[in-house]
């Protein structure tokens, strides 16, 4: 057989040729007429049946449909319930700390207004205002906002200018003002520090 082939042909032999298996009549038939391959051979001794015929592979695709739509075995339901435990222990932790970061933000944007809004007063009349209620009856602002920690408006801790020598009429006054909650923010820091 080596001298038909030519070197080109060879070069891409890859050991002794095994018969082709093709379908027909129901039965296995082989081009080399030798027998089925080894692994065919274990394969089919494994059936128990002998060849299988075009019926068989039906019946068996049928009975194996069936037992598909029966419905989830245990393992994918333990996965499936796994996953969403999974999820829903990172969606708790996640929640947890949501209400309290809202507050925090919320406790942050009214001290810049208040800030603001007593620089703003500052620069229109050249002093400090007397007190924050000062700041909502000249129309600066509607009202003072409620702190969100303590749930009132006049928690507000505020700080006074001091008087200087030359000007005794236009010292004192709010200067800065701080949050008159307790306890620690998630960063580490405390409320009345802000």
């Amino acid at each position: 057989m080596a001298s038909v082939l030519s070197r080109k042909s060879l070069a891409h032999f890859d050991g002794p040729r095994r018969p082709r298996l093709r379908w027909a009549s129901s039965e296995w038939v082989h081009h080399a007429c030798v027998g089925p391959p080894r692994r065919a051979r274990r394969w089919l001794a494994g059936l128990g049946k002998g060849f299988p015929t075009q019926d068989t592979w039906r019946r068996r695709g049928r009975d194996q449909a069936a037992r598909r739509d029966g419905g989830f075995t245990l393992i994918e339901l333990l996965i499936v319930i796994t996953i969403i435990g999974i999820i829903a222990a990172i969606a708790v932790g996640q929640y947890q700390k949501t209400p309290l970061k809202a507050k925090e933000a919320v406790l942050k944007e009214d001290l810049f207004v208040l800030r603001d809004v007593i620089d703003q007063y500052f620069a229109d009349k050249g002093k400090y205002p007397e007190s924050l209620q000062a700041l909502a009856d000249d129309g600066y602002m509607r009202k003072i906002p409620v702190d969100p920690f303590t749930g009132s408006d006049s928690t507000w801790e505020t700080v006074q200018a001091e008087a200087s020598d030359d000007d005794k009429d236009s010292g004192g006054g709010v200067i800065d003002v701080h949050s008159g909650a307790t306890g620690a923010a998630l960063d580490g820091s405390r409320y009345s520090d802000w």
